[in-house]
């Protein structure tokens, strides 16, 4: 897996630490450092979560890398 940057610059732009966004959505900081760090495949509960939380479509931070 590769890593999630859009989903970290996403956090980032809102100006939102690991700790915060796990907290809104309902998990550990571990597992938002784990889904940013390609370590960790989210249901799609949690990516609609972490979507709603960030203000960004699925696509946008989960969809597939175009070349």
């Amino acid at each position: 897996m590769a890593k999630n940057l859009r989903l970290k610059a996403a956090r980032a732009a809102m100006d939102m630490s690991q700790q915060a966004l796990a907290e809104r959505v309902g998990v550990a900081r571990q597992t938002i450092n784990a889904i940013e760090m390609g370590e960790y495949n989210p249901t799609i509960r949690l990516c609609r979560a972490i979507c709603r939380t960030l203000e960004k479509t699925l696509d946008e931070l989960f969809g597939e890398e175009t070349q």
